[in-house]
């Protein structure tokens, strides 16, 4: 263990029946610790291996350390969004077993819980006073012949996603899930960055959890990017940040300049990616590399997208 200050989590001393220690994430050394109990199941906190991913053991932890993240960094987000980095872990623990739909619903639920969270109000009591945001979001849609091309327009606010892009990219998705002779969608951005995500300006505007569930449940572009998703492409270039790195995530194929970055914020606001990312990433990425995004919040640049297999291949124009 490189790091003598993270918190070591030794399975062998906590047998079943006698509890876990009160933890927020702990850390296992795959090379000099007995895993075999970890099999009868995790404890309630993120588990994070160091070492060899491809240890035998390595597959049943939340993650294993990887470059560019490094276990101090995830220990200090965790530490700072406790409750976030649990519901995310078990979440992510859940989701190869549900299908795409059962999945989505399950994000929705996991998300509803923190918006209540004392971390989540915090962060949102932080961002009192901040201007609102004026301009609504655009979203283009031109058609020809078998191709539908989808544009994030709003260049000038970086293609955070608001009410009104969410419905555009909704309409888009719908329309080519429903119309057989549509056989590509093209989904891009104008400007520097393909999307900044969520529009943070909106956070807390619906604020009963179940309602804002329900609101999902109606209108996340997310089910309908799942229903065309044999039909999505996707090109990014700049930044590609939560929400708008979670919609692109469904795509058959996704291509990117050399100047595409990809994160995802949401643990540092107390919550958890809720644009339809928890299911779109495992399902591009598995759930171990999704879980070093989120519980990191650090950035990955193309190169490394590319060998985790989030992006296709790297290019300088959309094709």
């Amino acid at each position: 263990m490189s790091d003598p200050d993270l918190p070591v989590f030794d399975p062998p001393q906590f047998p079943a029946g006698a509890g876990f220690p009160a933890l927020s994430i702990g850390f296992v050394d795959l090379e000099r610790t007995d895993t075999r109990c970890l099999e009868r199941g995790l404890p309630p906190f993120p588990v994070i291996g160091i070492g060899n991913r491809a240890h035998p053991a390595a597959a049943v932890l939340d993650a294993v350390i990887e470059h560019p993240m490094s276990a101090s960094l995830i220990a200090a987000q965790v530490s700072s969004s406790p409750q976030a980095a649990a519901v995310l872990v078990h979440l992510l623990r859940m989701l190869p077993r549900l299908s795409p739909e059962d999945g989505l619903v399950a994000e929705s639920l996991s998300y509803a819980a923190l918006q209540g969270s004392a971390g989540h109000l915090a962060w949102r009591a932080g961002r009192a006073g901040e201007p609102q945001r004026v301009e609504p979001g655009r979203v283009d849609m031109t058609r020809q012949d078998g191709v539908l091309k989808v544009t994030l327009a709003s260049p000038g606010l970086r293609n955070a996603i608001d009410r009104a892009a969410r419905d555009g990219l909704y309409a888009a998705f719908e329309l080519a899930a429903l119309d057989p002779e549509i056989e590509t969608v093209r989904l891009g951005a104008l400007g520097k960055a393909f999307c900044l995500g969520a529009e943070l300006s909106e956070f807390g505007t619906t604020t009963d959890p179940a309602h804002a569930h329900a609101i999902r449940l109606r209108t996340l572009p997310a089910w309908q990017a799942l229903a065309c998703a044999s039909k999505l492409d996707v090109h990014i270039d700049g930044a590609c940040v939560g929400a708008g790195l979670e919609i692109a995530a469904w795509a058959r194929r996704i291509t990117a300049t050399r100047a595409a970055w990809f994160q995802l914020p949401e643990l540092a606001m107390g919550i958890i990616p809720g644009a339809g990312g928890c299911v779109s990433l495992t399902r591009r990425i598995g759930r171990q590399r999704t879980a070093l995004l989120a519980l990191s919040g650090k950035r990955i640049n193309a190169k490394t997208a590319l060998e985790w297999g989030l992006i296709d291949a790297l290019v300088d124009e959309a094709p």
